[in-house]
């Protein structure tokens, strides 16, 4: 969503690299430049002037003119300022002291009340709540039937007294303040530790929704209001925000669909008007495309510094610890990596949700979006079944596959012979990385680390000790060398006295430590007849 924003942003601190010092001008155009970035994402005005006075005000003070980067020192100013308007810190629900803990949601028809409503009980179960979900709105067509197919695939209950709308032409029935009232006593009947209450939206501000918004408010004195609305709304986000601070009194703002492809200022006005936290942010169609909003995290995915901690999070939640409990004892063993541990991997991958989310999660990310967009998440399912089409000998022993058995395997996997090749080419780099990581020498292409024999190609550049091709470092020369081949001997002892005097690296310990100190170089020894030149 704010692909655009972070492009421009990004282009315009480019701009400022390399230079040891800023003048007004080169802020004042920093300044220009952000200003037309927020306005084209829709960012509302106000907010537009008060975040880039504070940046000027900042930018040309002693914190840059002082710093020995400047350019980063704006950087960072801006990204403080984007954190600040994006509500500062990260806040949780507050939950009841007593009985069950109410949440009440509110917002315009389309903004995805009820399946946030899903998503919310989905990510209340998972911490160990107990959720019920209450269908108050019965003026959407079908909206108690949506809210009980969402409740089912997020294996919560449904409180739902009143069918509701059906039919376009169908005038509402039942009256929802009963229904938030009944559901509330039903979840204390049956010792929930939550309900979550959908109500009803209007295709725009009007007074009816307002007052039957603020009814069931004061029938069940909800411990949170959210106000849950469409990040791609543009500037209308604002006034609606507004209109529902004024009319229903909400304590916190759910940003959905985030994973569209509009400009997304709405995440950037709302909090700062209202003066609201934005605490929840629906990134997808999915049950999990759901995150707990981060200001500090968010601020850094605009402006392409990545979000490493949200990615931890979910390789957190979603990866199996027996096994990676049990990758972690197999590489230890030194045991070889195998397809079918390569298929466990990618599954696990595969769990964490859309590869192309992953990826631009990770800093610097934004200079590859094109490739990003264009990465097919379909390949890892072809890969899947390439390997399922293996037979466990197959798996366990790929050097098994000859051209026979790798035609039967692309045929039941719909593939091309080319693809399985490809696969065994890429798994057999991965095994050479385990082998390599079992071994204690890190990653292929990297130094050793303390304390571990280096691993096949560690030093070299390339998997199997290979050299690289770049440029080798230069050998030390002994300098001022004498025409005397007595002296000129005699120097070169020296020199190489003093490259054994410092601690030799070991295998097994790359700064040398704990070596034994080296035995002194006998000149003698040196080889040809020298002890005449020496006066022996």
């Amino acid at each position: 969503m704010f692909a655009n924003l972070s492009d421009r942003l990004t282009e315009t601190f480019r701009n400022l690299r390399g230079k040891g010092r800023l003048t007004e001008a080169d802020i004042d155009g920093t300044i220009r430049e952000i200003r037309r970035a927020l306005l084209d994402a829709d960012v509302a005005v106000p907010v537009v002037r008060t975040f880039t006075g504070n940046i000027r005000e900042r930018a040309l003070g002693a914190e840059v003119s002082g710093a020995l980067n400047p350019g980063q020192q704006v950087v960072k100013i801006v990204n403080e300022e984007l954190v600040a308007i994006l509500g500062g810190e990260a806040r949780q629900l507050r939950f009841a002291k007593n009985g069950p803990t109410v949440i009440m949601l509110a917002g315009l028809q389309g903004a995805g009340k009820t399946t946030l409503a899903g998503k919310l009980a989905h990510h209340l179960k998972q911490q160990g709540h107990t959720p019920l979900l209450v269908a108050a709105d019965l003026q959407r067509p079908n909206a108690v039937t949506q809210l009980k197919v969402v409740g089912e695939r997020a294996g919560v209950p449904v409180f739902a007294p009143e069918a509701g709308v059906t039919r376009e032409d169908e005038r509402p029935r039942g009256n929802p303040v009963k229904v938030a009232k009944k559901g509330l006593k039903e979840a204390e009947q049956r010792q929930h530790s939550v309900v979550i209450v959908d109500t009803a939206g209007r295709l725009g501000i009007d007074q009816e929704l307002m007052k039957q918004a603020s009814d069931i408010r004061k029938a069940v004195e909800p411990d949170e209001v959210l106000f849950v609305i469409d990040a791609m709304i543009g500037q209308d986000a604002v006034a609606t925000a507004t209109a529902f601070q004024e009319g229903v009194d909400f304590t916190g703002v759910v940003l959905t669909k985030l994973d569209g492809d509009a400009r997304g200022g709405a995440a950037l006005s709302v909090a700062e008007v209202t003066g609201r936290p934005i605490m929840f942010a629906s990134t997808g169609e999915k049950l999990d495309d759901f995150e707990v909003f981060h200001p500090d995290r968010m601020a850094s995915r605009i402006l392409d510094m990545g979000d490493i901690l949200t990615l931890i999070e979910q390789a957190e939640r979603t990866f199996d610890q027996a096994e990676a409990e049990r990758m972690a004892e197999k590489v230890t063993k030194g045991e070889d990596f195998t397809l079918a541990d390569f298929l466990s991997q990618m599954q696990q991958l595969k769990n964490m949700g859309s590869m192309k989310k992953m990826l631009t999660m990770l800093p610097g990310m934004g200079q590859i979006r094109d490739q990003i967009e264009n990465f097919d998440e379909r390949e890892l399912v072809r890969t899947e079944a390439i390997i399922q089409s293996m037979t466990p000998a197959e798996r366990d022993n790929p050097k098994i596959l000859n051209g026979s058995r790798r035609s039967r395997i692309a045929a039941g996997s719909g593939m091309q012979v080319s693809d399985v090749n490809s696969l065994v080419k890429r798994f057999e780099q991965a095994q050479q990385m385990m082998r390599a990581m079992s071994r204690g020498g890190g990653m292929p292409g990297m130094p050793g680390m303390p304390g571990a024999g280096g691993a096949p190609g560690a030093f070299g550049g390339l998997p199997g000790g290979k050299k690289s091709k770049g440029k080798q470092a230069p050998q030390r020369k002994v300098k001022g060398k004498s025409g005397n081949p007595a002296k000129r001997a005699q120097q070169e002892a020296e020199a190489r006295n003093r490259t054994t005097s410092a601690p030799a690296a070991a295998p097994g310990s790359a700064f040398g430590l704990g070596q034994p100190a080296p035995e002194e170089v006998d000149i003698s020894s040196l080889g040809g007849d020298l002890g005449k030149y020496l006066g022996r």
